[in-house]
C-alpha cells in the first residue's frame, strides 16, 4: 500500500466527511420520496426503513406494495445505485486510514523500537532543526549509528521522508522515558541542539543524572548561557553564532586552509580529523610496528591521558593504553586502524 503524507491523510478524513454526509443525504432523498410517490399512505419511519434497507442491501423485501407504483419502484432503484456506491466508497476510505494510521504506524514503531534496543555505542541526536540536521547529516556520513528526537512530528516525518533508515522517537527530548527509550545507557554520547538553550540545559541535566559518564555535547544560541550548561555538566559547548564568526574571520586571514578543510569534507572518501582510543586489551609496542600514514590515513598526533599532545611522533614513539590517536581519516582508514590497535 502505497506511503501517506500527513496531508493525504488530512484529505481523506475530509472526504470521509462528505461521503456521510451524502449518506445522510440519501436516506433523507428516500424518506421524502416515498412520501411523496405513495401519497403519505405509510409512516415517515417506515419510508425510512424501506430507505434503509435498499441502501444497505439488505434485501428483506418491500415494507410496502410497489406492484402498482413504477415511480417508487425507480427511486428505489436510484437509491440502490447511490447507497451502494457511497457505502463502498466510505468502507474503502475507514480501511486506509485504519491501515495506514493505526495499524502500519504500530508496527513500523514496534520495529523502530527493537532496532533502537540493539544500538551500542551510539549517539542521541536532540533535535532536528537546523543545525541537528547538520549533525544528522555528518553522522550518516562518518557511518555512526543514531537515534532523533524532536517534539514536532512534522519534522521528524519530513527528515524521514530523505533518510528512510532513520531511527527516531517524537517526544519531549529532557524527559526520562524518553532518552532511556533512546537507548541512553547504551550511547556513545548526546547531542543537546534544539533551538532552545533552556531546553539543552534540561537535556543535559536529565541526560547527566541517568548516565553521569556520558558525554554531552550542547548548542548555546546565546554566548552568556555556556557558564550555565558547563554547570549544568556539558562536556562541550558550542555557539554556532561565535564559531560562524570566527569561520568568517578565518575564511579572510587563512584562505587556503578553509579551502583544505573545505575539500576534505567533500572529498570521495569523506576524510575528517578522527580520534581513536587505544583499546585496553593493546599490548605496548613502537608506532613503527603500524604504519603511521598510507592512502587511507595520516596519523598527525598522539594525545596522552594527563592531556598533552605528541605531534608527528617518530617509529620509535611507544603507544600505549590510555592513548588517543588524532588522525586524518576515511571510513576505510578508521577501520583499518582499529583492527590493526585490536590484534594482539
Amino acid at each position: 500500500m502505497m506511503k501517506m503524507r500527513s496531508g493525504d491523510n488530512a484529505h481523506l478524513k475530509s472526504l470521509l466527511y462528505l461521503v456521510l454526509s451524502g449518506l445522510v443525504g440519501v436516506h433523507v432523498l428516500g424518506t421524502v420520496g416515498y412520501q411523496i410517490l405513495t401519497d403519505g399512505q405509510h409512516a415517515w419511519f417506515d419510508s425510512f426503513y424501506m430507505t434503509f434497507i435498499t441502501v444497505s442491501t439488505i434485501g428483506f423485501g418491500e415494507v410496502f406494495d410497489m406492484s402498482n407504483n413504477p415511480p417508487a419502484r425507480v427511486l428505489t432503484i436510484v437509491l440502490g445505485v447511490l447507497g451502494a456506491g457511497t457505502l463502498s466508497m466510505m468502507f474503502s476510505i475507514v480501511t486506509v486510514l485504519f491501515l495506514e494510521s493505526d495499524l502500519n504506524g504500530t508496527l513500523k514503531r514496534k520495529r523502530m523500537n527493537k532496532a533502537i534496543a540493539k544500538l551500542k555505542g551510539h549517539y542521541i541526536l536532540c533535535g532536528l532543526g537546523r543545525v541537528g540536521s547538520n549533525v544528522a547529516h555528518e553522522l550518516h556520513t562518518t557511518q555512526r549509528a543514531y537515534v532523533a528526537i524532536d517534539e514536532k512530528p512534522g519534522v521528524l516525518q519530513e527528515f524521514q521522508e530523505k533518510n528512510p533508515i532513520l531511527l527516531s522517537l517524537h517526544g519531549d527530548a529532557s524527559d526520562d522515558d524518553i532518552l532511556l527509550q533512546a537507548g541512553i545507557l547504551n550511547a556513545a554520547g548526546i547531542f543537546a541542539v534544539t533551538g532552545e538553550d533552556s531546553m539543552n540545559l534540561m537535556i543535559t541535566i536529565t541526560a547527566k543524572q541517568l548516565r553521569p559518564e556520558i558525554r554531552v555535547v550542547a548548542r548555546a544560541h546565546e554566548v552568556r548561557n555556556i557558564e550555565k550548561l558547563k554547570k549544568a555538566g556539558a562536556d562541550s559547548i558550542v555557539s554556532p553564532d561565535f564559531t560562524g564568526g570566527m569561520r568568517i574571520a578565518s575564511a579572510m586571514i587563512r584562505p587556503h586552509v578553509v579551502t583544505f578543510l573545505e575539500e576534505m569534507l567533500r572529498a570521495e572518501g569523506n576524510y575528517r580529523i578522527e580520534e581513536i582510543s587505544i583499546p585496553s586489551t593493546f599490548t605496548s609496542r613502537a608506532l613503527g610496528v603500524i604504519s603511521a600514514r598510507n592512502e587511507h590515513y595520516m596519523l598527525i598526533s598522539v594525545r596522552h591521558a594527563d592531556g598533552s599532545s605528541t605531534f608527528n611522533p617518530d617509529e620509535n614513539f611507544l603507544l600505549e593504553v590510555g592513548q588517543t590517536l588524532i588522525v586524518m581519516t576515511g571510513s576505510e582508514g578508521h577501520n583499518i586502524l582499529q583492527r590493526q590497535l585490536s590484534a594482539k
